[in-house]
């Protein structure tokens, strides 16, 4: 097994560690969901910690079969293959940052202490949900036609010229519409900064989905 696994499995089993180290010094009952305002309106057992990192156990071998099924559409190289696994990886890493906040609220709810520093789920939400654009929309312009990721619609997959104009416009669309996710969550606080950001990325999958409708017909 290569370093590159050794580090997907890592940080696919970290939340897993972290709950498995952190459950004997949790109280018996924890914040269990939280509203859109940001408040709780559920108690449960702390064993319902093990939900996310098991989450993040089946997102991350659902991402290496997605990698392997890209591995068998590529002709020629593994760059589909790659990005894929990377992209697992960094999903991995997104639900661990969610994972330590809801770990962090569970340990603030049993001490009763007020920190100075609270950080608004929704805000980091939007933030990281921002960053992974910005990523994906870097990557997004190496990708070779395929039926697992990127821009995929019946206009952009139909021939390579449309596929890479495609991916090249929808690449340069999500790398803007991330980084304006990532203002949102700086700049605007809980249900308020989660509504605009999802409201942005419906329009940015319209505006994709027209521009390969119309590439597709010039080419």
């Amino acid at each position: 097994m290569n370093k590159k696994k050794i580090l997907y499995f890592a940080l696919m089993f970290l939340p897993l560690l972290i709950t498995v180290i952190a459950l004997p010094f949790l109280p018996e009952q924890i914040p269990a969901h939280y509203n859109f305002a940001g408040e709780v309106d559920r108690i449960g057992s702390k064993f319902e910690m093990l939900i996310f990192p098991l989450c993040t156990i089946g997102m991350g071998s659902f991402m290496l079969w997605m990698a392997k099924i890209a591995a068998k559409q590529e002709e020629n190289g593994n760059n589909n293959e790659k990005i894929v696994f990377y992209t697992g990886m960094g999903i991995s890493v997104w639900f661990t940052v969610i994972f330590c906040h809801s770990l962090f609220k569970a340990f603030q709810f049993k001490s009763a202490m007020s920190y100075s520093f609270e950080a608004d789920i929704n805000q980091l939400v939007c933030i990281l949900l921002g960053i992974g654009l910005v990523v994906t929309g870097n990557f997004m312009p190496k990708l070779r036609n395929n039926g697992i990721i990127g821009l995929r619609t019946p206009w952009s997959m139909k021939n390579d010229i449309t596929w890479k104009k495609c991916q090249l416009f929808g690449g340069i669309s999500f790398i803007i519409c991330g980084a304006v996710m990532i203002a949102l969550g700086i700049f605007m606080e809980g249900y308020t900064a989660m509504c605009a950001a999802l409201g942005l990325l419906i329009v940015d999958t319209i505006i994709c989905v027209i521009y390969s409708y119309k590439i597709a017909k010039k080419y």
